[in-house]
């Protein structure tokens, strides 16, 4: 059985992919009480979602995300990748940022959860195939509010003890892992002289006298991990 298009038969063909059998048939009658609607497929699991388009080649494929095998998202890359010509819309329980944004990553230009009715279902599939995006009023809020909301503010980074700076912190910590200065030197890519100007400047602030001291000191305020054992 091959693909036709919605526009052949003004007949919208639609395979549903969900693993809760209950749910998935009654997605299955709902829709087949819709006008312009016809299921071809339904699948237990992304696997199958895949097969059965590469198979069926349908318009749409209305997709559930949390499925065992392969799961909705991944299914989803999949079949934007290998089979262009059929769309996916999500229809799941899940609206929160970690399902939603990674499902439209994946390819999906519907977005429905499962208290849509058959209607909504209808208008956000003929969107989809309209080249508008299908998504339920709550996503589009979700979307928007993740569009405007203000940057984040970056933390501010913890202060070092003494007035330390941040290269002296980093040459600190790996003195306290015992390396030499030629080793610092390679490891931060600076000249040893500049690595011995760092030491000096530590020792002056921290009060620290020799190296041990300055390992201690380096425990002391976690700039480095003491060994174990």
């Amino acid at each position: 059985m091959t693909g036709s298009g919605p526009g052949a038969r003004g007949t919208i063909r639609v395979v549903v992919a969900d693993d809760q059998s209950v749910v998935r048939e009654g997605i299955v009658m709902l829709l087949g009480l819709l006008p312009g609607i016809e299921v071809v497929g339904s699948a237990r699991d992304g696997e199958e979602a895949v097969a059965l388009t590469a198979e069926l080649a349908p318009d749409i494929v209305l997709m559930d995300l949390r499925m065992p095998r392969c799961d909705g998202v991944e299914a989803t890359r999949r079949i934007r990748a290998g089979h262009p010509g059929t769309e996916v819309v999500i229809l799941t329980t899940y609206a929160d940022d970690d399902s939603l944004f990674p499902a439209l990553q994946a390819g999906a230009r519907g977005y429905l959860t499962k208290d849509a009715g058959g209607e909504e279902i209808v208008r956000s599939i003929e969107d989809v195939l309209a080249g508008q995006a299908g998504l339920a009023p709550a996503v589009q809020r979700r979307l928007l509010e993740r569009v405007t909301a203000p940057p984040p503010v970056p933390a501010a980074p913890n202060e070092l003890p003494d007035g330390l700076t941040v290269r002296e912190g980093e040459v600190l910590g790996l003195v306290a892992e015992g390396m030499s200065n030629p080793e610092i030197s390679r490891a931060l890519h600076i000249s040893t002289a500049t690595v011995k100007t760092h030491i000096n400047n530590i020792f002056g602030k921290t009060g620290v006298r020799d190296r041990v001291q300055a390992m201690r000191y380096a425990y002391l305020h976690g700039l480095a991990q003491p060994p174990r054992g």
